[in-house]
């Protein structure tokens, strides 16, 4: 009962091979012997396993991007016997898991992914270091000194030239604004502004288009550029700040163009004050 989607991960080429990736461990629920030892595995599992892990993938065919493989991971289950464990991770076998179901708003979550790449770059764009006066024999974007005779060798702490971005990073402490639902059309109204609009901006957002699924916003900047994986958890912390704990009551929420000045906030507003479009007024006749 493994997705296509998931199975693509296994194979390197998906047109050319078999597609038979896990036939055999399906097939065991087919046959009572087959349950039997799966039941077998699961008492084995309750009785013996120190720590559950269940393997999660995600799903690109709801986004409509260019990638169709499946990103796995790995996560542990945490709280509770063993044998809680491992029902609650029978209980979601196969399932999809939604994001309301894991993070509510005014939380804390952390944030873990990607940096965007830069490539090889030198001392003076990686780490800011003073440029040499301009008279300096072979280039002037160098470190002049990068130590003294002894130690013998170059400190970790002198800067170099090398690898820019393209870093694993880890963002803590990201308070959630709003955590929103596939299909509603007010995803972007607030008490204060009862406008029937959805978040996506007018126009879509910048190289990436439409919402039509569940969406987080968060406070603040991720790593990485638009449409790569990231990783969200919950935060490892007891907080105990108020900037942590305080309600957030969004009073606006802009979805005007980002690619222009913006105007207008919904199309309907646009056309109420530029006027309707040949190919509208021919739909209406």
């Amino acid at each position: 009962h493994i997705s296509d989607e998931c199975k693509r991960r296994l194979y390197k080429n998906w047109y050319r091979c078999k597609k038979k990736a896990h036939m055999s461990t399906g097939q065991k629920w087919a046959d009572e012997d087959g349950k039997k030892s799966i039941e077998a595995d699961f008492d084995k599992m309750a009785k013996y396993c120190s720590h559950i892990r269940v393997l999660c993938h995600t799903q690109p065919k709801l986004f409509k991007l260019k990638e169709k493989k499946a990103n796995i991971m790995e996560i542990q289950i945490n709280g509770g016997e063993v044998a809680d464990k491992v029902a609650f991770a029978r209980s979601l076998l196969e399932k999809p898991i939604a994001v309301k179901d894991l993070f509510s708003q005014n939380e804390m979550i952390d944030v873990i992914g990607v940096t965007r790449g830069h490539g090889y770059k030198g001392v003076t764009y990686r780490w800011g270091t003073k440029k040499l006066p301009r008279k300096t024999h072979k280039g002037l974007r160098k470190v002049a000194c990068i130590g003294a005779w002894h130690p013998s060798r170059v400190c970790f702490s002198v800067p170099r030239a090398g690898q820019f971005g393209y870093h694993h990073r880890t963002e803590v402490n990201k308070k959630v604004y709003r955590v929103g639902v596939k299909g509603d059309d007010k995803s972007a109204s607030t008490p204060f502004d009862l406008t029937d609009k959805a978040i996506t901006p007018m126009g879509g957002f910048h190289h990436y288009g439409q919402i039509n699924e569940d969406f987080l916003m968060i406070k603040g900047c991720v790593m990485g550029p638009r449409k790569r994986l990231l990783t969200l958890r919950k935060s490892l912390l007891v907080h105990t700040k108020r900037a942590a704990l305080e309600n957030i009551n969004l009073k606006f929420i802009d979805t005007a163009s980002k690619w222009g000045h913006g105007r207008f906030q919904t199309d309907a507003e646009k056309k109420a004050f530029m006027g309707l479009l040949k190919k509208d007024r021919e739909a209406m006749e």
